[in-house]
């Protein structure tokens, strides 16, 4: 009897242990993958937020290649470059010069350089009676987003080179003190590869960071990217 009691108590013992082991198994397994699939998402911004600034234009070598949504870009349609807003999203670009104004349609990132908030096509600049000039003073308005928004975060671009062994070093340099740091292709004439830093999930966040970068790297902007990113 005492033999038996014993086996059975040691087999009970057995199995609570085997139970609690695949328990804890499957939760951190359960924990490691949510870890892995949580990404920071960026807020969409509100219909009506308004933007003042410089706009500039662009036309060839871009056109007929892709834009950073994948759409063929088209510089003859009514598109547009911005760094943060949504693909797909309807913006009123209003000339703070003559009082002209457009409607177009986000579909690429830019434009990257200081003091201009959005890159125009050639058709939209035609519109705005800015060709010449080449920038103009604006006022966007956001006036619809899309029905659908793709899952994105905030990042920060602190580079963009020809030469992909150039980005690497970027990359590498960074990478030491800020974690992170993700190269994207651009095709074009010539292409560009992109140094992006950093997952914020609001641009106030990205903002920051961009702060510190300057202050060591020089130029950095904020872009929206989508997830996932098509890191190379």
């Amino acid at each position: 009897m005492s033999a038996l009691f014993t086996a059975g108590t040691e087999r009970r013992r057995l199995v609570r242990f085997l139970s609690v082991s695949v328990a804890l198994t499957f939760a951190l397994a359960f924990s490691g993958c949510a870890s892995k699939r949580r990404v920071p998402l960026a807020a969409p911004p509100a219909a009506g937020a308004v933007e003042l600034g410089v706009a500039s234009w662009y036309g060839h070598p871009y056109h007929g290649r892709p834009s950073s949504s994948g759409e063929i870009y088209d510089m003859d349609k009514l598109t547009a470059a911005h760094r943060t807003l949504p693909f797909g999203t309807l913006v009123r670009v209003r000339s703070l010069d003559n009082a002209r104004s457009v409607q177009v349609r986000i579909n690429d990132r830019g434009p990257f350089v200081d003091g201009r908030i959005i890159d125009l096509s050639r058709a939209a600049a035609r519109a705005l009676r800015m060709i010449g000039p080449g920038t103009a003073r604006v006022r966007l308005e956001v006036l619809s987003l899309p029905a659908r928004i793709p899952e994105s975060y905030f990042a920060v671009q602190i580079g963009a080179f020809r030469q992909r062994p150039n980005a690497l070093r970027r990359q590498k340099a960074i990478q030491r003190e800020y974690g992170r740091v993700e190269l994207q292709y651009r095709d074009g004439s010539p292409p560009l590869w992109r140094v992006l830093v950093g997952r914020e999930p609001t641009q106030e966040g990205a903002e920051a960071l961009a702060r510190r970068l300057r202050a060591h790297w020089g130029p950095a902007f904020v872009v929206r990217v989508n997830t996932p990113s098509p890191a190379l």
